[in-house]
């Protein structure tokens, strides 16, 4: 099992949390986050700051101690205190208590709360450091990372590592069925899902793609992702209704569904998946011959070796965005400093180092297997890739990759569209302008009552 595996399981689990979450930063004790600088930790003297964190795997434990170290040596005057395995929650609750057992930097998997935790100011807004360091976001970030790690304006957290999504398929399925390579544009995705799907009684022997959004990494946000949707109009109100390329994604996915044999037989053969994160994934097992998934399952294929050869493209686009192929959705990890931070100089002197020296970040994302966060590391030569992986780190850099923006209220709107996206591929839910102006409301609402 791949080290990420606890930090996936934590991000999706983030969205469906999200309220709990806000209810915390709501009342959360800011503190100062002008960004000055002009704290004791400034003067060179020596100082220890605290930096909470997620990573609770030993590999990753040790990747992010070998990072501390490295800093520790570039910065005599400054030590670092660590406390692993430390999730949303229990960093909100310190945010709120303040104090010297609030943490001074803070590391989270989950990319849905950093609309919280910049309108709360729950952290502090980093331009003022960036600008201090002569430091360009938009040169040194890629610049979907850079959207979801920044809340109107904003900038209270950094990219620490990515992750990208594509299509992973089946060498051996393709040249059984004659299929030359991976299909590029929705149309082809579909002719080719259905020439590698084998039936088998009333089930399958084999299945070309498992579009339901309960099919792990097929959800909503990363289908959409191939289209670009805004989600929100320039007043902040839900867009879900109103743009045409999520109306467009649904149809799409029910057309597939409909195509490869309708969603009670999908529903019924995915009963039969093992669990993501293991050797049993299904295409692991070879239950479906093409899956949607994040850089990280290269390594988890590497260390299962099934018996048949694999290969990695970026995920199709729609037809009519053919000019488009090779982008992807993006989300990963972001770190800031918190606003009650009595010590922000030295605590930006710790997240510009994970963040923007390339070393550090390079070093990292060899360790854990990730996609490195910034242009710099994207092109190291230091970086360990092969061309299964390089996928990914191409995605990364696509212009026309995406993700989902911040909300106040985190990842709340995510799963509206979801629950409306399960309702309409299982045909409970047959209107679909009318189900997405309901969930646009919805949304809508839910945001009012966070602010």
């Amino acid at each position: 099992m791949h080290s990420t595996t606890s930090r996936r399981g934590r991000r999706t689990i983030a969205a469906v949390t999200g309220s709990a979450v806000l209810a915390l930063l709501a009342t959360a004790c800011t503190g100062s986050s002008d960004g000055s600088g002009s704290d004791d930790s400034a003067s060179g003297k020596d100082v220890t700051i605290t930096f909470w964190h997620g990573w609770n795997q030993p590999a990753e434990v040790k990747a992010i101690n070998d990072n501390i170290a490295a800093f520790e040596k570039a910065h005599p005057n400054i030590h670092v205190k660590t406390t692993e395995n430390i999730g949303d929650d229990k960093v909100n609750q310190a945010l709120r208590a303040g104090g010297d057992a609030a943490p001074d930097v803070v590391s989270s998997f989950t990319t849905n709360n950093v609309g919280m935790f910049c309108s709360t100011k729950a952290f502090a807004d980093l331009k003022p450091f960036l600008a201090k360091d002569n430091i360009d976001p938009a040169k040194t970030f890629p610049a979907a990372m850079l959207n979801y790690t920044q809340f109107q304006g904003n900038q209270c957290s950094l990219p620490l590592l990515g992750d990208a999504f594509g299509l992973y398929y089946n060498k051996k399925a393709f040249a059984d069925a004659g299929i030359a390579g991976p299909p590029k544009t929705f149309s082809e995705f579909a002719e080719t899902a259905a020439r590698l799907t084998l039936a088998e009684g009333d089930s399958y022997k084999q299945l070309g793609f498992m579009p339901l959004y309960h099919g792990y990494e097929s959800t909503t946000e990363h289908f959409l992702g191939q289209y670009g949707p805004s989600y929100f109009d320039a007043s902040g109100k839900s867009s879900i209704a109103a743009d045409p390329k999520v109306a467009a994604m649904m149809n799409w996915q029910k057309g597939l569904v409909d195509k490869l044999g309708g969603y009670d037989k999908l529903d019924k053969f995915r009963a039969t998946f093992g669990e993501e994160f293991s050797a049993k994934n299904p295409f692991h097992t070879g239950q479906v011959a093409m899956a949607i998934d994040g850089e990280w399952r290269t390594a988890s294929l590497a260390e299962n070796k099934p018996d048949f050869e694999w290969a990695t493209a970026p995920f199709p686009v729609p037809d009519e965005l053919a000019s488009t192929w090779g982008r992807g959705y993006q989300t990963g990890t972001i770190i800031g400093i918190a606003s009650t931070s009595k010590k922000q100089a030295a605590a930006w002197e710790l997240t510009k180092f994970l963040t923007t020296d390339t070393d550090a970040v390079v070093s990292f994302a060899n360790a854990i297997h990730n996609v490195p966060s910034t242009f710099a590391a994207l092109d190291s030569p230091k970086l360990i890739s092969d061309p299964n992986f390089k996928t990914f780190l191409d995605i990364a850099k696509n212009a026309n990759s995406s993700t989902t923006p911040a909300s106040v209220n985190g990842g709340g709107y995510i799963v509206s569209v979801q629950n409306l996206g399960y309702e309409f591929e299982s045909g409970r839910q047959t209107d679909l302008a009318a189900g997405l102006a309901a969930t646009a409301k919805e949304i809508d609402a839910a945001i009012a009552q966070a602010k």
